[in-house]
């Protein structure tokens, strides 16, 4: 594998992460590590708890770059994936993680598109991200910590920093108000 570089694409630095070349994760870091901050920043207000994730992402990509497939997903969206998942784990604390094999690994499964993927495909490329747009910020943060970042809404409204029952009735218009955007 050839050194890495600015001009190496995503792909390439994962390639080169795969073969243990600690250049291409400082740079994959560099490039990507700011917005995945500032998103989960919108998710999450502790931010030692972000900065975790942010760690255990950029842990887990070391460790798994092998399982990156360059045609299935862009290596950005592979990345929030995995940066998204460990603020919720880190946010449900230790009792809520998963366990491994015994042997420490984690089995390797064919995996279907999720209803998660699914969603954010149509957020992304359907009607539902201009639907979204649409919304109060207030209504927008909720739906995306619940639908979108997979929270409860007591979960959400802890993060958000409003009364649970605020959650619940926010969240009751959130649905509402998309509905009538998309129908």
């Amino acid at each position: 594998m050839p050194p890495v570089s600015e001009q190496s694409s995503d792909a390439d630095l994962l390639r080169a992460i795969a073969d243990g070349q600690t250049a291409a994760l400082r740079l994959l870091h560099h490039r990507h590590a700011g917005w995945l901050r500032a998103r989960l920043r919108r998710r999450c207000a502790d931010p030692d708890v972000v900065d975790a994730a942010i760690q255990d992402t950029f842990v887990a990509v070391w460790k798994d770059a092998q399982r990156y497939e360059e045609e299935r997903a862009d290596a950005a969206a592979w990345l929030w994936t995995i940066a998204v998942r460990r603020l919720l784990s880190a946010l449900r604390g230790p009792a809520h993680r998963w366990l491994s094999s015994p042997s420490g690994e984690l089995p390797d499964v064919t995996t279907t598109p999720s209803a998660e993927e699914l969603v954010l495909l149509g957020v992304e490329h359907g009607a539902l991200g201009p639907a979204l747009d649409r919304l109060s910020p207030e209504l927008r943060h909720l739906i995306e910590a619940t639908a979108l970042d997979g929270l409860t809404v007591r979960e959400a409204a802890k993060l958000l920093g409003i009364p649970e029952g605020t959650a619940k009735t926010r969240l009751m218009r959130a649905r509402s108000r998309l509905r009538e955007l998309l129908t």
